[in-house]
């Protein structure tokens, strides 16, 4: 079992959409993937086509309640894909774990229970609070979506400064993954010119799958579907096929 962290500090930049079709992706292949949504929008949990009012257990009750993980999990109707869903009240959390024991290691004890995944992805918010926190305890290591835009590489620095601060003091073993360019236009000079950027910094950090911008990756989240499964012919669906296939290579080449 290995388990990713999907992380940005900055908003709109396709995070919950690489998680949900990276998941699907990952499903396409054979693998068994748990997706847990830690984001109290729960955009991933409608995006898997989950209906959050009629929920009887979510994440919230994992990391407040301690409720046993299989208590919480959801299987989807995409193929090996099953789901912890998030709910609005995962926001109050935030606080009620400020004072609860062993707060930034909630989620890392009950997911040693999810043993039966090959795969653990979990959706951060776009913040730096203790649901990111716990997040990037739980997890061995983390994929960082960066939209091709001017200020895209604005909070890459602190995102990077966090994750070494995690490493120095929760999670010795979390470890970057790699840099997902999202949105990205080719026919665009300013597109061409972050991801020139970004390769400089990170080099073979960087994903050499690109997600485009596409319209099908937009619409298929209101019909809580994949876009995999929304329009499989569609650019979005294809890059993120590769690109499941590209994360699951380094994932391999880093056990063998």
């Amino acid at each position: 079992m290995r388990i990713t962290a999907i992380a940005n500090q900055k908003g709109g930049v396709g995070k919950t959409s690489t998680c949900v079709n990276l998941c699907a992706g990952l499903g396409l292949l054979g693998r068994k993937v748990l997706l847990v949504d830690m984001d109290p929008q729960a955009n991933s949990t409608s995006g898997v086509g989950i209906e959050r009012d009629s929920l009887e257990s979510s994440i919230y009750n994992l990391l407040v309640d301690g409720a046993p993980l299989f208590e919480c999990t959801i299987n989807t109707a995409w193929k090996g894909v099953s789901i912890i869903p998030s709910v609005i009240d995962l926001a109050g959390a935030e606080i009620e774990l400020v004072s609860a024991i062993s707060r930034e290691t909630r989620l890392k004890k009950a997911l040693k229970n999810a043993d039966s995944f090959h795969h653990v992805i979990i959706d951060c918010p776009p913040s730096l609070g203790l649901l990111t926190l716990n997040s990037l305890v739980a997890a061995e290591s983390i994929i960082v979506p960066i939209q091709c835009e001017y200020y895209a590489l604005e909070g890459l620095s602190q995102l990077m400064n966090t994750i070494e601060l995690v490493k120095s003091h929760l999670n010795a073993t979390l470890a970057l993954d790699g840099l997902l360019l999202t949105m990205f236009d080719s026919r665009t000079r300013l597109s061409k010119d972050v991801a020139a950027e970004v390769k400089s910094r990170f080099g073979d950090k960087v994903y050499k799958n690109t997600i485009p911008r596409n319209v099908r990756i937009s619409e298929a989240p209101s019909h809580g579907m994949p876009v995999q499964y929304y329009d499989s012919d569609s650019p979005g669906s294809t890059a993120y096929n590769k690109f499941s296939k590209e994360a699951l290579k380094r994932w391999q080449n880093k056990e063998d």
